[in-house]
């Protein structure tokens, strides 16, 4: 018999009690982003490699040598020929996990870049769900395990990388230009000096600065900062990697001059150009001339050329009010020109895919809007609407959204390694053309985004509003 202590009992609440008040809907979608995310790992587990942090290895033995006495730039992994390569700025900031066991160091390094993906996609993804009325947290739930999935996410988590760390920073610096252009109701309504200035977004071009002190590639955006006049952005961007650089050369001087008069210029300490994991540009022109080395004056005429392309193509979606996408092509156009571009570097085809995505549906709803309506007053005008043929609306944008499923496939499934070669032994050509195009699959493929990725008029509305509020203003005066 249940005791009884005033009105309650100690009697069991029938599970159906417990889970009415629970909707129904939230539990199914949780179930599916666990399906999902399980289907992701069942995709690395088929398309990826054998990981075993295997850079987190070389990262986390050099800051222990490190920190027992010894040269930063002295250490070599044991059974290999390589050593730490990025700035002694990195050096400093990876210096904590030294304190940690390597596979420790290697999975924290693994959960803080899954959240990085995350609250990126969160960021990305924002002003898309919004439009269409999606839950955020749902979409973002499934995007994250099939972004992680793919070739370079999951070389990242498991060799232990930092690119999508890198990517979060960079990413950062977009929301702070969108903050910058806003000043809506989070800035308006902030309660303190520090919230005020988070949402002003006066802080962007931080997170470049970030990225470049780690990592030299990013420096292009500061480039593209410049080209598109966003002067504070870009001043903020070059003093924070200066003033970072210089502190840091404060703080270890002799490994700062190691870096800048010796490392950087050896590129023979990163591997040949002609890697199949290489797959920029000059790893493509290696493989195809079928050599170590890429031919020095092509590779230099065409980067200058895809150089041009992706800036030019850069700036003009951000004047067509698609800064999403320009950020995309800049980070896109670097993983063409540099010289080394391994598979986990490429990272912007996450948002090039969600481009291409939303590019779809955009040009899917604009077609049924071009419809005429069923019932209604026939036009005044005298003139008979045309009404265009009946598969045109379902066909609209179907090449932008077989785009981005292809390219997610191609990025999924990562062609490059079964036919994977390595000079001398083993030509490029070991398995014909097609062997060739596989083993160049992503390169190509980025280089065709650089040309081709489509931007969406007015899809950020940070630049474009700000230019309509700028006409309207110019308008009134008039």
């Amino acid at each position: 018999m249940p005791t009884t202590v005033g009105r309650r009992t100690d009697r069991l609440v029938p599970l159906h009690r417990v889970t009415r008040g629970i909707d129904r809907r939230t539990v199914t979608r949780t179930g599916i982003v666990a399906a999902v995310a399980y289907a992701a790992w069942l995709a690395v587990g088929a398309f990826g490699r054998p990981y075993n942090f295997f850079d987190m290895k070389i990262y986390h033995g050099a800051v222990v040598y490190w920190a027992s006495g010894n040269e930063l730039y002295d250490f070599i992994a044991p059974s290999t020929t390589l050593g730490f390569t990025y700035p002694p700025f990195a050096g400093l900031a990876m210096l904590p996990m030294s304190w940690l066991p390597v596979d420790a160091a290697g999975w924290l390094n693994a959960l803080a870049s899954i959240t990085a993906l995350a609250v990126v996609l969160a960021a990305l993804l924002r002003p898309i769900v919004d439009r269409l009325g999606w839950s955020l947290w749902f979409t973002v739930g499934i995007a994250t395990p099939l972004a992680a999935a793919i070739e370079p996410s999951r070389e990242t988590l498991g060799y232990g990388q930092v690119n999508l760390l890198l990517f979060a920073l960079i990413m950062a610096d977009l929301v702070g230009l969108r903050w910058r252009a806003r000043r809506g109701t989070h800035y308006e309504t902030a309660d303190s000096a520090l919230a005020r200035f988070v949402y002003s977004g006066a802080w962007a071009g931080v997170g470049i600065g970030l990225a470049t002190a780690v990592k030299l590639t990013p420096a292009l955006f500061v480039g593209y900062l410049v080209i598109t006049r966003q002067w504070r952005a870009a001043l903020t961007a070059v003093g924070t990697t200066v003033g970072v650089t210089i502190a840091t050369f404060g703080l270890v001087g002799a490994e700062s001059r190691t870096y800048f008069t010796s490392v950087l210029w050896q590129t023979e300490r990163v591997g040949a150009a002609d890697m199949t994991a290489n797959q920029s540009l000059a790893g493509l022109l290696a493989r195809l001339y079928d050599s170590i080395d890429t031919p020095g004056l092509l590779w230099l005429a065409f980067s200058v050329l895809m150089l041009a392309l992706g800036l030019s193509r850069a700036a003009s979606a951000r004047a067509d009010g698609d800064e999403l996408t320009a950020f995309t092509l800049v980070g896109l156009t670097a993983n063409v020109i540099s010289p080394i571009s391994w598979s986990h570097h490429l990272v912007w085809v996450i948002p090039a895919i969600i481009v291409l995505a939303d590019a779809a549906v955009r040009r899917h709803e604009a077609s049924r809007g071009l419809l005429p309506r069923v019932t209604g007053t026939p036009p005044t005008t005298g003139v008979p609407a045309l009404r265009p043929p009946i598969w045109y609306p379902t066909l609209t944008g179907l090449r932008h959204g077989v785009g981005a499923l292809g390219l997610y496939l191609l990025f999924l499934i990562s062609p490059i390694w079964p036919y994977e070669h390595q000079l001398p032994e083993v030509s490029h050509y070991q398995d014909g053309l097609f062997g060739a195009l596989m083993e160049n699959s992503l390169a190509i493929a980025l280089i065709v985004l650089v040309a081709a990725l489509p931007w969406r008029p007015g899809a950020e509305p940070a630049f474009y509003h700000d230019r309509l509020a700028r006409t309207a203003q110019l308008a009134a005066r008039r």
